[in-house]
């Protein structure tokens, strides 16, 4: 058994170099920089959060603080899946078919796309934002069906399209793994 990486940071590089897969490699660097900005944008709301209940004695608040950093993960870890199974295999001399690599990448780009989409079905009808009052933007264009959808899922199980993108990455490897 071969060391051709160490830890995820590492899985990267080397499942772009193993890959024979294109549409894999778009998918690891994709993905990458996906998660660096889920990444970035979650230590920022921490940041926010922390500064904002700095001054707030109380074990609620380290529970909402320890919430950011599971949410978080749990956004991250279907990202990064494909990449670190992808990796292993390689690493551990299995053999798999292109097939496998190419329905982890498209599983894995559904995924990122359901995030998108989950973000959008989360948006409540109304909001404030600067001191106004502003009602989300109505559904236009060709897309416009697909938005209207979005739209009727209930503002609390709009997590749910996420998770479909999630069990999609671990169909893929289920299936075709």
């Amino acid at each position: 058994m071969a060391s051709g990486y160490n830890g995820v940071f590492g899985a990267f590089p080397y499942a772009f170099r193993q890959s024979r897969s294109r549409l894999f490699k778009s998918y690891v660097v994709c993905s990458a920089l996906a998660v660096a900005f889920i990444s970035l944008f979650i230590v920022i709301a921490l940041i926010v959060l922390v500064g904002q209940t700095a001054a707030i004695q109380g074990g609620q608040l380290t529970l909402s603080r320890a919430f950011y950093i599971v949410v978080g993960l749990l956004v991250i870890l279907p990202a990064v899946a494909p990449t670190l199974v992808v990796a292993r295999r390689h690493r551990r001399g299995i053999e798999s078919s292109p097939r496998y690599e190419v329905a982890l990448a498209i599983a894995g780009y559904l995924f990122l796309l359901s995030l998108y989409l989950g973000a959008v079905a989360s948006m409540p009808e109304t909001f404030v934002l600067d001191g106004e009052t502003v009602a989300r933007p109505a559904p236009t264009g060709l897309f416009a069906p697909v938005i209207s959808l979005l739209y009727a899922i209930p503002q609390a199980f709009s997590w749910s399209v996420p998770l479909v993108g999630a069990l999609l990455v671990a169909a893929a490897h289920k299936l075709f793994g």
